[in-house]
């Protein structure tokens, strides 16, 4: 590969420097976040027989050169501009989220912070579902027996239940100002700090602010001659999110105008000080109204549009959830309550349901273990009211899931506004949310609820049948070759009697490298091959030959072997996904990019614990780099199966062709 001639034909095709924002290389692609991905010519990039796809995900676009060249090639596409465009993975992935439209870049930061409250999320909306469960009866019917009822020795057990599913929610502030603040650059501990003032035992519950506030009951403080409420924030998210902005933008304030003992003992008591008082004073009841003057408007637009306010509610209520402006809804609730039931319980239920049933949609499609095992956990949790963990975890990051379950949402909707359903009382918004409707409307509500799952479900898996027929993948952003995820298990193929042997360079249980989460290695984009998912915390060199990657992170090799004709073997290994972003932590590398090594050679140690503990996954997909270049690439072994590092694990046959490109080169795959 003459890599400068690559460097400015890849610059000319992605629209010359000046639509070049910023540039970053992993062990094989090119990372760009470009200006305007329209003016791309990706006719030319295709058709570039030294790069091997292109893609565009989280803001970035990327090109695939192939270990061993994409870091020569990135260092003369650097060269040949103006000013430079490198930075680091991390800062471009900083510059990506800047980028793109306010839609993306929101979808994205809200990502950003939620994700990580996934599994509190998940195992709190469970327990909550079960407390529902042992609890819940017929809020119309008062001689109706609730399960601790009929059987007394439950009553403690749901008591602890019941403790441990409201704990996340009702301090949920604590762990968004944590997640939020350090999303926006501050310290994350000040941020679950001013989270826990928002929920102090000592303010009203935010649960009972409205009630408190209308019995003129509220207590206040006098604060330079304002009347500032002592209210609770309890289980909110948009109050929260825009403190924790407000908090790290006071932060980063006072960071850059102080210095030394004065910036250490000065800049938190200020942070916390005055995002403390405007919360108080005006962020949080600035929300507060906010969220109540939303539930009024779509109180009185559902009495006047009916069918068509019900759609209208269906098809916004989980952007609703997003902001968590839905926690003003209950005090509105309640005042209809008392003119014959609430609507927004019953439609409430409806969207819930729907983005579960898509979220299980997904869990019938995904083939990564990850992405089923989250789908699975969160859909389930979604159908019993708790949506945050489907719709962050799953919906969003997919997407088309999401609007598919909006529009089921709003068919629901639709349907609860020409049934009249109402709800008597508040509860788990999802199936089990029937016990909280009108005695009257049971049947109604479990036709409404079975028809939107059915609809979401159906509609999800259809869609996402057509991804996958055209991507290989059920992910919109993946570019999986058509057809890639309808292959079904073969026997092994019969290897050449000259065939090249692969070993496995790891132990544990060996995948097929369709199986694997990231989708381009997935697809085979990156080389044909298997993956690990390793046991043991040590990688071992595959075959006999020489270190041509090395990354000083020690997260990604390559060896290059030769067949029974001498022709070049490039064999990839890169442990776990994203795990450059550790910058070296947690691996201990034995060898060089140049060394020589054999079968066996230890190439690198790595501290699974910790760098699963830092969120990282550990599957490690083992590629013939070059695999078009090579003969077939097949496992040498059923898959999946469980391996010992040094066991047969991939063979590759002699080419066929009599003319081939010259193997004197990198390699380019």
């Amino acid at each position: 590969m003459e890599h400068k001639e690559v460097a400015s034909r890849v610059l000319s095709a992605v629209g010359g420097e000046e639509n070049i924002v910023a540039a970053a290389h992993c062990a094989t692609r090119l990372r760009m976040v470009l200006k305007d991905e329209g003016q791309v010519d990706m006719a030319r990039l295709d058709d570039d027989p030294d790069l091997k796809g292109t893609f565009s995900s989280g803001g970035m676009f990327q090109i695939i050169v192939g270990p061993g060249d994409v870091d020569t090639v990135f260092d003369e596409l650097d060269a040949m501009t103006s000013k430079s465009i490198a930075v680091s993975t991390e800062e471009l992935k900083e510059v990506a989220t800047r980028s793109g439209n306010w839609f993306t870049r929101a979808v994205k930061v809200l990502a950003d912070i939620f994700v990580p409250l996934i599994p509190i999320l998940v195992g709190g909306g469970l327990l909550m579902a079960l407390y529902n469960v042992l609890t819940a009866k017929d809020a119309s019917d008062p001689t109706s027996t609730a399960l601790v009822d009929s059987v007394p020795q439950l009553q403690g057990f749901a008591e602890l239940v019941n403790l441990l599913a409201s704990a996340p929610f009702a301090f949920l502030p604590i762990l968004v100002g944590f997640t939020a603040t350090k999303r926006f650059g501050g310290n994350e501990f000040l941020g679950a700090g001013m989270g826990m003032a928002m929920v102090m035992p000592s303010l009203v519950s935010g649960y009972e602010v409205a009630a408190t506030m209308s019995s003129g009951d509220m207590p206040y403080w006098d604060v330079f001659g304002l009347q500032v409420a002592q209210a609770g924030y309890q289980g909110t998210v948009l109050p929260v999110l825009v403190v924790s902005y407000l908090l790290a933008t006071i932060e980063k304030f006072l960071h850059k105008h102080l210095s030394g003992t004065v910036d250490f003992l000065l800049t938190p008591l200020l942070s916390l000080l005055i995002t403390g008082f405007a919360t108080f004073v005006a962020v949080g009841p600035a929300m507060r109204w906010l969220g109540d003057a939303l539930g009024a408007g779509l109180a009185a637009g559902y009495d006047f549009a009916g069918p068509v306010g019900g759609f209208l509610f269906g098809l916004v209520y989980t952007p609703i959830v997003i902001t968590g402006l839905h926690q003003s809804f209950p005090p509105f609730e309640m005042q209809l309550w008392a003119e014959g039931g609430s609507f927004i319980f019953a439609i409430a239920s409806m969207a819930n349901i729907a983005q579960g049933a898509v979220t299980l949609a997904v869990y019938t499609l995904a083939r990564s273990e990850k992405l089923k095992g989250l789908a699975g956990a969160t859909g389930v949790s979604a159908l019993f009211g708790i949506t945050e963990p489907a719709v962050f975890g799953v919906n969003l990051r997919l997407r088309w899931p999401f609007f598919i379950g909006m529009g089921a949402a709003a068919v629901g909707g639709t349907l609860i506004a020409l049934l009249d359903v109402k709800a008597t009382a508040l509860g788990a918004a999802g199936f089990i949310g029937v016990v909280s409707i009108r005695r009257g409307d049971w049947t109604q509500f479990l036709v409404c609820a079975v028809i939107v799952f059915v609809v979401a479900f159906a509609a999800a898996w259809l869609y996402g049948r057509y991804l996958l027929r055209q991507r290989g993948s059920i992910d919109p952003d993946s570019p999986a070759a058509p057809g890639a995820a309808e292959a079904s298990p073969s026997p092994v193929p019969e290897a050449a009697e000259n065939a090249t042997g692969v070993l496995a360079p790891l132990s544990g249980r060996a995948i097929a490298l369709s199986e694997v989460s990231d989708p381009m290695f997935a697809a085979g984009k990156l080389g044909a091959g298997a993956a690990i998912e390793p046991s043991v915390g040590a990688l071992y060199s595959p075959v006999d030959g020489k270190v041509i990657v090395a990354f000083p992170s020690g997260h990604a090799f390559a060896v290059r072997t030769k067949d029974a004709e001498g022709k070049n073997i490039d064999v990839l290994m890169h442990i776990g996904f994203d795990t450059v972003n550790l910058k070296g932590q947690h691996f201990t590398p034995h060898k060089a990019k140049g060394d020589e090594v054999r079968a066996g050679d230890l190439l690198c140690e790595f501290d699974m614990e910790a760098i699963k503990a830092a969120g990282y996954e550990l599957t490690t997909p083992v590629v013939v780099s070059n695999s078009k270049r090579t003969g077939p690439v097949n496992p040498a072994l059923a898959l999946p199966q469980e391996v010992e590092h040094g066991a047969g694990l991939l063979m590759v046959d002699p080419r066929v062709e009599e003319k081939q490109p010259s193997e004197d080169k990198q390699p380019s795959a």
